[in-house]
């Protein structure tokens, strides 16, 4: 039974992330990451790892997904938009990277081990996960804390609207003079 809900689990979120590519509108493609997020915490649920799946919810299916929203809000992305010229790939080099995906994923399954070593006791809790992160992955766990600070502030620098251009005679001045208060008056 796990092994058949993990496959219908997996094929859901593989559905919602093709959702994630080929939907038009931005919320759409938002509310099917938001499918893909809450599958992988049911795989990690399967998967005996309780804390990583609470994780899975509060952080990425809850705040990530928000904070993509708003973004989406803030720089009011027009919904239903087609795709721009140019924006996608030629049928020949979109078919010649889907073979070698698939030929990837062959090779993949071929090799893989027919038994799975057993987990260790305790796996995914929270015990270990904390001593795990603040002593062996303390510096990549600040190093994302700062990634993840720097898209917060360019999200906002993105959402800010500049001050329009007062009209006058000067068409040479910049957007960024204005913004800075540098125009000439």
């Amino acid at each position: 039974m796990p092994a058949a809900l993990f496959g219908l689990v997996a094929c859901l979120a593989l559905a919602g992330g093709v959702g994630v590519i080929v939907s038009r509108r931005p919320v759409h493609s938002a509310l099917a990451l938001l499918i893909v997020l809450g599958s992988l915490a049911v795989d990690y649920l399967l998967l005996d790892a309780q804390f990583v799946a609470v994780l899975q919810v509060i952080i990425y299916a809850g705040a990530i997904v928000v904070l993509f929203v708003f973004v989406i809000m803030l720089l009011g992305a027009r919904s239903g938009e087609g795709p721009k010229i140019g924006a996608m790939l030629p049928v020949p080099l979109a078919v010649l990277l889907g073979a070698l995906f698939g030929a990837g994923l062959i090779a993949a399954v071929a090799n893989a081990p027919r038994a799975w070593p057993p987990v260790a006791q305790g796996f995914g809790t929270v015990q270990q996960v904390g001593r795990a992160l603040f002593s062996t992955f303390l510096l990549p766990f600040e190093a994302a804390s700062l990634v993840l600070l720097i898209g917060l502030i360019g999200a906002v620098a993105l959402g800010k609207r500049l001050p329009p251009i007062p009209p006058g005679p000067s068409p040479a001045v910049s957007r960024e003079q204005v913004a800075s208060g540098r125009a000439p008056r």
